[in-house]
């Protein structure tokens, strides 16, 4: 039998939440574990926001050294190195993943296990190491910040065919002949415009009427047009039924659209239909924890399972699937546990960006959700061609739209679609969290040329009558 390990604490999953709080709990005085599978800083560091962004950057400058006849600059044909945008992405991992690990191996009071973790009892858990063997571990104190992956769809011959998704698709050497992409979420998006830009032939299957399906329809469409503006093929309303390879090993996506069934052919399939938490690796029933019809851990405002000391934090537990939710999630978990304080998520905003480009910034109510709330709104909107700074730097693309309550002025929303999107969208954030009216962005003194200057006039138009 193993020797089970006593510790004040057990965090399991080393993400931006998990990370900072087993360092934090360490810092006062608690004995913990940290327990990883694979790399530490989670997703956001290894898969998501630094890689992916990282290669984004490249295809931004692939796309501008492209118009550079735009701004009267003379260059040459364009080619892309996919391998060294590649070495570009895993350098700067690297650097983000060894920052990360030193911290924690130079934290006293904490051990950090490379290995699986699994409960076995509800306040116990066993680690299949990495290098070998097993430790079991206690701890009335319990944090799961375990994760999700992508999700396999259940599409007939998907196994039988070479696919991608958000991680694999990142380590390819050389640019796709043609991707296919199913999915329009925020990654079917973001890595379509990608490899568009890196000089791919790119078809984008979305099986509802429109991108981005959480969006108002009208930022939907506008984004839907700058893709195809770029050269992508956004297929709508477009159901894929099955998948399979010809004599030539070419991928062969069968799809029902609205005009018939049709077959897409491509090189490379990219599979973004969303992501799946890590718990069934956990074996939650062995302690007792619920978890949805979906697999995510059901948790309270204040990050509570149902089995008291256990809590769960980031994509584990459902919502919002965002870097800045799970750090926050950190901060709440900290401030309850080691201040005794009364932190929840009630009320919390929810901003992100979608790093397509120019840039999608959102926050708060969409007009649809205000709408079906009942709430009485008005809604300011105008085109980036009415922006001085996107006219002076040739990127006029998308819009800009707010929601505001008739009655008070306060604005409830936001989707900046344009140059520097979530940068706009973050300061409509800041106006929001200090309950500033509309007005107060409409009649301040902004610097000119400026983007941040736009808001003057976004709340000097509105689409429904008068003031």
């Amino acid at each position: 039998m193993t020797e089970t390990e006593q510790y004040d604490a057990i965090v399991i999953g080393a993400g931006q939440a998990g990370n900072p709080l087993s360092r934090a709990l360490a810092g006062a005085g608690w004995k913990a574990a940290l327990v990883e599978r694979a790399h530490v800083g989670g997703t956001c560091v290894n898969e998501g926001c630094t890689p992916t962004k990282t290669m984004v950057a490249s295809a931004r400058v692939a796309h501008l050294a492209r118009r550079a006849g735009d701004y009267g600059v003379r260059t040459g044909p364009v080619a892309v190195d996919l391998a060294r945008v590649r070495q570009r992405k895993r350098d700067i991992v690297e650097s983000f993943r060894g920052n990360n690990l030193r911290r924690l191996e130079a934290t006293e009071n904490l051990d950090l296990l490379m290995g699986e973790a699994r409960f076995v009892a509800p306040k116990e858990v066993e680690v299949t190491l990495n290098e070998g063997g097993t430790r079991r571990l206690a701890a009335e104190t319990i944090l799961i910040n375990a994760g999700a992956r992508p999700r396999v769809p259940d599409l007939p011959g998907i196994e039988a065919v070479p696919s991608l998704d958000s991680t694999s698709i990142m380590e390819l050497d050389q640019v796709p002949d043609h991707l296919l992409v199913i999915g329009g979420g925020y990654i079917g998006l973001e890595f379509g415009q990608m490899f568009r830009r890196f000089g791919s032939q790119v078809t984008i299957v979305q099986r509802g009427g429109q991108l981005l399906a959480r969006e108002d329809a009208d930022v939907a469409q506008e984004v839907a047009a700058i893709l195809r503006e770029d050269g992508i093929e956004v297929l709508l309303d477009t159901t894929p039924l099955r998948v399979d390879r010809d004599a030539e090993g070419c991928i062969q996506l069968a799809v029902r659209a609205p005009g018939g069934e049709r077959t897409l052919s491509g090189s490379h399939l990219l599979v973004a239909a969303g992501r799946v938490p890590n718990t069934d690796h956990l074996n939650l029933s062995a302690a007792g924890i619920e978890a949805d019809r979906r697999g995510f851990v059901r948790v309270n405002p204040r990050l509570e399972t149902n089995v008291p000391g256990i809590y769960a934090l980031g994509d584990i537990k459902g919502g919002p699937a965002f870097t800045h939710i799970s750090y926050d999630d950190y901060r709440i978990l900290e401030a309850n546990l080691l201040e005794g304080g009364e932190s929840t998520t009630d009320g919390r905003l929810v901003p992100y960006t979608v790093f397509i480009d120019p840039q999608l910034g959102r926050v708060g109510l969409s007009e649809r959700d205000a709408r079906a709330q009942g709430r009485k709104i008005r809604v300011a909107k105008m085109p980036m061609t009415w922006v001085a700074r996107a006219l002076e730097t040739d990127e006029t693309r998308g819009l800009m739209k707010a929601i505001v309550d008739a009655d008070t002025g306060q604005i409830l929303g936001a989707a900046i679609l344009g140059i520097e999107g979530g940068e706009i969208m973050s300061m409509l954030q800041i106006a929001m969290l200090g309950r500033l009216p509309y007005t107060a962005l409409r009649d301040a003194v902004l610097a000119h040329p400026t983007l941040a200057e736009s808001l003057n006039n976004l709340f000097a138009t509105w689409q429904d009558d008068g003031e």
